[in-house]
């Protein structure tokens, strides 16, 4: 693992509350929401995903009720989809502010997407495109063989 381990059940409980809060801005527009979201997704993935909120809710309400587990999920892929989401979800506030109200849609569907995929599916979408990303593109600093 190239980064801290992390309970996998988290950042499925994670991508619930995401979904729910894009269906919300789908369904009101309410850019200022996606603008929270953006700081959430900023948190996870630029700071860490410990202190980033919904990380912290499921630490604190979710997982002291479940059964411990020995299971555990390296955190950089997660944190790039984190990444992926923040790069969406900006787009999609921007887009609401500034009145591109199409724009502000297709990104918020896209980022909705992405996260009830894991929601739902257990399959993280922007974890699968970080492995291909480390399968296919060399290593920085790598020496040829």
């Amino acid at each position: 693992m190239s980064g801290p381990a992390v309970d996998p059940r988290g950042p499925r409980f994670a991508a619930v509350l995401t979904s729910v809060v894009l269906v919300v801005v789908l369904l009101t527009s309410w850019w200022p929401l996606l603008a929270a979201q953006t700081v959430v997704f900023a948190i996870g993935a630029f700071i860490g995903l410990k202190p980033a909120p919904y990380s912290v809710l499921y630490r604190t309400l979710v997982a002291p009720r479940l059964r411990p587990t020995t299971e555990r999920e390296d955190a950089a892929p997660l944190r790039f989809a984190q990444a992926v989401g923040f790069v969406f979800a900006l787009v999609g506030t921007i887009g609401y502010a500034a009145g591109l109200t199409w724009l502000g849609l297709v990104a918020t569907a896209f980022a909705l997407f992405a996260a009830f995929l894991n929601a739902a599916f257990n399959f993280c979408l922007g974890c699968e495109m970080y492995l291909l990303i480390r399968r296919f593109l060399p290593r920085a600093g790598a020496q040829p063989s």
